[in-house]
Parts: C-alpha cells; structure tokens; sequence
C-alpha cells in the first residue's frame, strides 16, 4: 500500500550500536518483544524520497522519529508537547506565520542536543526558492531529476508551494518561525520534521563512526554555516546522503554506517534483509525523551515480512510473530478464529484499493506510447472501457466478502463510505457510469473498444499490468480482471512483483494497481494523486486548467464540509470522464495479535498498528 496526505520531510534515522543483529526465535520473543508482519517489504529508509512514499516505509520511519504531533485512536490530532509547541504567531491572508519551539533538553540517539536549527533543513529540502538560490537546482527548469534533494515535497507541498522566504530562528535557537505567503488548510498536519544535521556533516566529511557531542553540536554549527552561507558543495553532498543513502533494504550493523541511523524516536534500527522472509529488526532507544512517555515494557520490536494468508497466519500460531495485520482469505479467516490465545479484530481499513491506467510519463523514465496514452478521445475512450470492464462486484463477493460482508463498491476517490457525505458524493459524480450488471458494462466496454478497434474480441489489446505480489487476495483478484478483460478485447499481461512499490512509474506498464491508505485527516490529499506535479501520481494523469484548478482550490482554500462535498463531486466527475482511476473497495481490516500483548489499539488512519507503542506492555 502507499500513503497519501501528509508527507513528512526529515530523513528517517535509528541508532545504536552492538545491539540485536537478527530475528528473535519464538522462546526469546516471549516478553519484551513484538514481532509485526507487513506483507509488503520495506524498500528503503526515508519515505520522504519520491518514489519510496509506502505505508512500509512509513511505519518504519515512525518507530524511528518523533514528530510535534501524532494521531489518537479516533483521528484526533495530539500536540505531542514532550517534543515542543507548536502555534500560528500571523494569520493573515498574505502573510501566515507559525512558530515551532523545542523544548530543552530533547536528544537525538546518539546523545546531541535538539534545537531548532535541526529543523532548518526543511526548507533546504523543500523550498524551490533556497534550492535555486544555493546551486541545488532549478526546480522550474529541471523539475526534480535536476534537484540535489529528490524530495517528494518539492513536486507540490504547501512548503514548496507558499512558502515566502527563509525561516526565523530565535536567539537562544529554541524556536523556528516559518513564513508562508498565504493561509492554508491543513497547516499543522505538514508540519516541517527534525533532521540529524550534524550526522549528514559527518558523513559528507568521509566519518564512519559515531562522534562525541562536542564534535557533533561543531557538526551542526557547519551545517547552520554552510545554510547561512548557500554553501553548494556541502549542501548538494548532503542531498546526495539524504537522497540515496537511505534506498537500502540490507543493514548490517558490523558494515552499515551508524551516523546514517540517528534518531529521536522510540526506537533504533538494528538490522535489515530485504524481500519476503526478511524483516527490519529495532531496538528501544535509551535516550529517548521526543515522544509520550513509555509506560510500556516492549525492548525490542521487529516487522518481519510474511506472505499474506496461510504462512503468515501460521507464523502467528507458531510464535513467529505477535501481531497479524493482513488480507486473510476465507481458509485463513477460518484458521484465525481457531487459535487459542490470539485477539482477533476485524473492520473497516485506512486503505481504498483502486486501479489505474497510465496517462503519460513520469520523469526520468522513458516515454510512455502504449494504448492509454495521452487525452485522444481514443485514449479516453480506451482507458474507459478498460475500467468497466473491471469486475468489480465479482472481486468484492469472491474475494473481499469472506473477511467482511458488509464491503460495498466503493464509488468515489475522495471519501470512504462511512464519511456521511458518501451517499451525496457518490449520487452526483459520474460514478453510475461505472456501475450496473457486469453484462451491461461488458457491453458498454466493448462498444467504447471497438470504436477504435473494431477487431478488437478477436485481435485484441495487449495491455501490461503490474500486480502486487506476496498477497493471495491480489494474485485472484488480478485473474479475475484478467478473465473478464479479455471479454472486452484486452489481452493482460500479469506482471507479479513483490517490489512493486519503486516501479509503479514504469512506462512498461500500462495499468497499476495497488492500495492508497490515508495517514491523515487533510482535506488536500487528492492534489498529490491526481495533479500533473502531484508526488503521488503514479500514472502521470493530467486532467489540465478545469481539474488542476480544482485540485488547487481544496489544497490552498479552507473550506467548509458542504464546499467541500461540492468539490469532490466535480473532482470526481473529472476523474472519472477522462478514465483516470477506478476505485475499487475499502480495504477490510483485519487484525489478530497474541492476548497477552495489551494496550494494542489499531486505527484506521496509517501507520495503523504501531502509532501507540509506547503503551504496549506483557
């Protein structure tokens, strides 16, 4: 799955040294250990980076960094003031100020000092304006393969897109003010990230061990130096440290360097091994004091990488894991209920699954020419008849209803359907286009098809699709629109990868699919996915002026619920007349974990099993 809305900006960092170097066996992770399946592996450690933005990713950075604020179980937004406050100091139209400030005595894993300036590199990653100032590139000219950051939010944050000059540190370099050329909705859910300056300083300057605090409080003075300064050479080798030194998915802790890992989170990561079977293993960090007190009593926390259905479901009855967070099909729904000692809590997902054709290319790839290409009445047409033919109904009654019953269609993009604007979006936005029997729709395919390829049923269109790998559910789901694609002249080609997250820009692909799940509250989230500059468009979708300026309103306007509703209507009509993405369903949850672990409380707003670990306890 991916994440949408917010996108956190500092890198991720963990720490420590000599600490567990693998998995725990069943008889060590009794107590003191919670062991999490992911059925996606992780592919890399800074989830800021275009193109690494996956909830995997996410979850890890979580464990790792503390932020100034977090959600609750019931979406409620938390300052987290053990960290600092946070406060809007000018709210005018054209001038919205607000002011971060850290509160003394918080310190990164390795022992330094936190202050205000380790936020300073925020706008070094974010701003168009600084990056062209300093020599890191031209962001108008190049687009972001020319930037020294390949930051996501340099495509279209509020950061990048309102910000009005550098940031204002105070005197005592406690607290930071940024300035923003106009308010916004949402502000506080973006809120810049700390980043371990100094530890990026050491590494640029060829350091492969951890420093003592003096050298690394004379580290962050030469980053602050070369910020003040615009000082190219050690600003690009840190946008080469924070762009590519991250993209791992192997560490070793007798071989990887310990600077890259410092952090302020809960935990420190130890280890990695990459792919299904591997997992990413952490350990709790001493000096952590960023984040909710920890009245827990969990040492050590590892996500370990299991194929959904009957392995992972056996990995929890067998010890191998403590926490199940997955796509059961029926056997293993069947097989859940029957453990012994395992709480097991189904329900409605932070995830919408959907399917996408591609539209253009993304940059840096080669073109894309196959036959979904641009916005032809015929690649319209074409991209239209493919979605139709989507057996949507038959996906969720095969394979959806056995975890939970009650999943309907879902037949917008911009809510789920227990938002209570649901039936008022979905009645008014061109999604009866898309529903009625499956014959009917067949129908409906074919006749857009054969328009312009009148022989398709018996010659027809080749179209490659990626599809998730290591999940049962999304290996039949894709035979089932494989199947009844070919009734409408599609012939699709099945490409399983279980990397699939860093090749959804491929222009070999001609349709994705995969699942968005929310990570926040945002009203603006949409902008990302469906705007030409968006970081979360995949398929290069561009709907021009009459969608891009609607994504534009609900990203930079506050606005009221009923506006709002208005907006996604003719967001949605948009998107869907012009072929660019099919929901699918809202995912089900489902989520089992060992008795004996309290205080687990899942969320449906991502990460959706970890955002509470300082509170689990034996």
């Amino acid at each position: 799955m991916k994440t949408k809305h917010t996108v956190r900006v500092a890198i991720t960092a963990l720490a420590s040294l000599g600490l567990v170097a693998g998995i725990l066996a069943p008889a060590q992770a009794a107590r003191g250990t919670v062991i999490v399946h992911d059925t996606n592996p992780h592919s890399g450690f800074n989830n800021a980076v275009q193109g690494f933005n996956l909830a995997t990713n996410a979850t890890i950075r979580y464990l790792r960094f503390s932020d100034f604020n977090y959600y609750g179980q019931n979406r409620n937004l938390i300052q987290n003031t053990t960290l600092g406050t946070y406060r809007v100091t000018s709210n005018k139209s054209t001038d919205f100020r607000y002011t971060m400030t850290v509160k003394p005595g918080r310190l990164w894993s390795d022992g330094t000092p936190i202050t205000a300036e380790d936020l300073l590199l925020n706008h070094v990653i974010c701003s168009r304006e600084y990056a062209k100032a300093a020599g890191l590139g031209d962001y108008d000219k190049d687009k972001l393969p020319g930037m020294a950051f390949n930051a996501a939010c340099l495509l279209s944050s509020s950061y990048a897109l309102f910000n009005a000059g550098e940031p204002i540190l105070s005197s005592d370099k406690m607290s930071i003010t940024f300035r923003f050329k106009q308010r916004f909705p949402d502000w506080d859910l973006g809120l810049p990230s700390l980043s371990p300056v100094h530890a990026y300083v050491h590494i640029a300057n060829g350091k492969t061990s951890l420093q003592s605090v003096a050298a690394n409080e004379a580290a962050r003075d030469e980053f602050v130096k070369a910020y003040t300064a615009k000082d190219t050479k050690l600003l690009k080798a840190i946008g080469d440290i924070w762009s590519k030194s991250y993209n791992i998915t192997t560490i070793n802790p007798a071989t990887t360097n310990p600077l890259l890992w410092v952090g302020n989170g809960g935990f420190n990561v130890v280890s990695a091994t990459p792919g299904i079977g591997g997992s990413v293993t952490f350990k709790a960090n001493p000096r952590y004091n960023s984040g909710p007190a920890v009245t827990g009593s969990i040492d050590n926390v590892v996500i370990k990488y299991v194929t959904d259905g009957t392995p992972a479901i056996q990995a929890l009855e067998n010890g191998e894991i403590t926490m199940y967070n997955g796509q059961p099909t029926g056997d293993g729904i069947a097989a859940l209920k029957k453990l012994k000692g395992v709480t097991v809590l189904a329900g409605r997902g932070a995830t919408y699954e959907h399917i996408n054709p591609r539209v253009g290319t993304i940059a840096g790839q080669a073109p894309y020419t196959g036959v979904f290409a641009g916005m032809s009445t015929r690649a319209i047409d074409l991209r239209r008849g493919f979605l139709l033919c989507v057996p949507r109904q038959e996906i969720i009654e095969k394979l959806v209803h056995v975890m939970n019953p009650d999943i309907e269609l879902l037949n917008t993009a911009t809510v789920m359907p227990n938002d209570p604007r649901y039936k008022a979006i979905t009645a008014a936005n061109g999604s009866k286009f898309f529903t009625g029997s499956q014959t009917s729709l067949n129908n409906r395919a074919t006749a857009l098809v054969r328009k312009h390829v009148p022989d398709a049923l018996t010659k027809p269109i080749k179209v490659n699709m990626l599809v998730p790998g290591a999940n049962q559910r999304r290996a039949d789901q894709a035979q089932l629109i494989k199947a009844n694609l070919r009734k409408c002249g599609f012939d699709v080609a099945l490409d399983t990868q279980v990397s699939w997250s860093p090749i959804l820009i491929d222009s070999k692909y001609d349709v994705v699919f995969f699942g968005w799940q929310s990570t926040s509250t945002a009203q603006s989230g949409h902008r990302a996915i469906f705007h030409p500059s968006g970081s979360n468009n995949r398929t290069a979708a561009d709907g021009g002026a009459s969608l891009n300026s609607m994504l534009d309103r609900i990203f930079g306007v506050s606005l009221s619920d009923k506006v709002l509703q208005t907006e996604f209507i003719k967001i949605d009509r948009k998107i869907f007349e012009y072929g660019f993405s099919l929901p699918i369903y809202q995912h089900p949850s489902f989520a089992a974990w060992d008795s004996d672990l309290k205080n687990v409380k899942p969320r449906d707003l991502g990460p959706t099993l970890v955002w509470n670990y300082w509170e689990w306890t034996y």
